[in-house]
């Protein structure tokens, strides 16, 4: 047998090692662009909002945070029952820009209530998500001009919706929410 002799680790040269200037720079660079992307994802796919009333009730409570699809009325039409956050009108007073509310009436579509019941087109509609039986205020038989949407709470006797400002453009709408993501324990799809 023979011996063999490992040599000894040499230390790597200083120009080898990257320096603290250098890791600094990478770390800047990487919390810039991961700042970056989440900007974009904010600005164009998803964005978080708060509910700060009982008008969605009980789907949604005070309190509670959904991410909102922002892309998703790109890709295809509004449809009824969806949940929508919009843009609160300049003329319409009140210090919240965004408001949230359920989609019960689309462009064409003709809207009343009779009693406690919504009719869409003549047919009365089931709400399985409202708190209440009652509707609260009544909804004035109209038929929706194109682009409009009739939005409400599903807290009907304390929601301020289209029954008080009308229908909204679609112009209007943020996006639809479609998941309900705090509190944890309340985690699930809308």
């Amino acid at each position: 047998m023979t011996a063999t002799t490992e040599a000894p680790l040499e230390p790597a040269s200083e120009k080898a090692r990257p320096s603290a200037l250098r890791n600094l720079i990478e770390w800047v660079v990487t919390l810039v662009g991961a700042l970056v992307v989440a900007l974009l994802v904010q600005a164009f796919l998803f964005q978080p909002f708060f509910i700060p009333s009982a008008s969605m009730e009980p789907t949604l409570d005070i309190h509670d945070r959904v991410l909102v699809n922002k892309l998703s009325y790109r890709l295809h039409e509004v449809h009824r029952g969806d949940i929508v956050v919009f843009e609160r009108s300049d003329d319409d007073p009140g210090t919240i820009r965004d408001l949230i509310k359920r989609v019960v009436a689309v462009e064409g579509d003709t809207i009343e209530s009779r009693g406690d019941t919504l009719y869409v087109n003549d047919q009365p509609v089931e709400e399985p998500y409202r708190r209440t039986s009652s509707i609260g205020n009544p909804v004035t038989r109209r038929t929706l001009s194109e682009d409009q949407v009739f939005v409400m709470g599903d807290n009907r006797t304390d929601s301020t919706d289209s029954r008080v400002f009308g229908p909204i453009t679609e112009e209007r709408i943020v996006g639809r929410a479609f998941v309900k993501f705090w509190p944890l324990g309340d985690l699930g799809f809308l």
